[in-house]
């Protein structure tokens, strides 16, 4: 099965985009192994459960000029966000973080220091750092996660990335990324004032169509036309899309990206 992440672009092609964050990738795996084991439960007492796992995650958005990406996709549609799941990381117009989940903080993500490293870049930008515990049985079916972070688009009301990440298990754990990344589109043409709701000819006002002889046809229609308007809302333009799901193992650093948006994965499994 073919992976896909935004449009027009193999994975291959993705993840080469982002040379500097393999190469941290790389040097990430290679500090984590010298991480003692015991570490990793912080925050659990007692015996953990079965298949009682670690998530992490780290978005990034890479700091580019979207003029300059080879993608252009502001013609293309995006499915619309699903608010139906639990929040992950969802943030509103005044910046306040909602998680249905209980994260861990950022300082003691195992992935914050290659986060760090990126921010110091000064090449990418951190949008969430989310971790936390959870058991992940065989045959798991994971809820969808909402995800809302980024700029706020405020003419759109909505932010600039998002999305839903979907953890799912049957032999091996699997991670589905779907996120949009958005910009502000260009200024809406003027609004037009919503129609008069006039009384029908020969109707008075007060009065229902058929105590005054008026046809019905022509009550519904004025209703039916203030029904239907809706004031103009300000578009957004589609810059680059993740669409993909990618296999995962236990202590496995993952990176699945778009030329601007990136996801760094990682899970450990924690045992009793």
């Amino acid at each position: 099965m073919t992976q896909q992440t935004s449009a027009g672009a193999t994975p291959l092609q993705a993840q080469c985009s982002w040379p500097a964050l393999r190469l941290a990738g790389i040097v990430l795996t290679a500090s984590l192994s010298a991480i003692p084991s015991g570490l990793y439960a912080q925050g659990v007492t007692g015996t953990p459960p079965d298949d009682y796992y670690r998530a992490e995650f780290v978005i990034l958005q890479r700091l580019v000029d979207p003029a300059g990406i080879a993608e252009q996709m502001s013609d293309k549609g995006a499915d619309t966000a699903d608010t139906t799941g639990k929040a992950l990381w969802v943030e509103d117009s005044n910046g306040s973080r909602r998680s249905d989940l209980n994260l861990v903080p950022r300082q003691q993500l195992h992935l914050g220091e290659a986060a760090n490293r990126l921010e110091r870049s000064g090449n990418y930008r951190v949008l969430a750092t989310a971790a936390w515990y959870e058991a992940f049985p065989p045959n798991y079916k994971g809820q969808p996660l909402l995800v809302a972070i980024g700029d706020w688009l405020p003419e759109a009301g909505q932010r600039s990335v998002e999305g839903t990440i979907t953890v799912d298990r049957q032999r091996y754990l699997h991670v589905n990324v779907s996120l949009n990344h958005w910009a502000q589109g260009e200024s809406p043409a003027p609004e037009q004032p919503a129609p008069e709701a006039t009384t029908a000819p020969g109707t008075q006002a007060g009065m229902l169509p058929s105590e005054s002889g008026t046809p019905p046809a022509a009550a519904q229609q004025a209703e039916l036309a203030l029904a239907a308007y809706q004031p103009t809302k300000a578009p957004v333009e589609l810059i680059t899309w993740i669409r993909e799901t990618r296999r995962m193992r236990s202590e496995e650093i993952h990176f699945i990206d778009s030329p601007t948006i990136g996801v760094l994965v990682f899970f450990k499994k924690i045992e009793g």
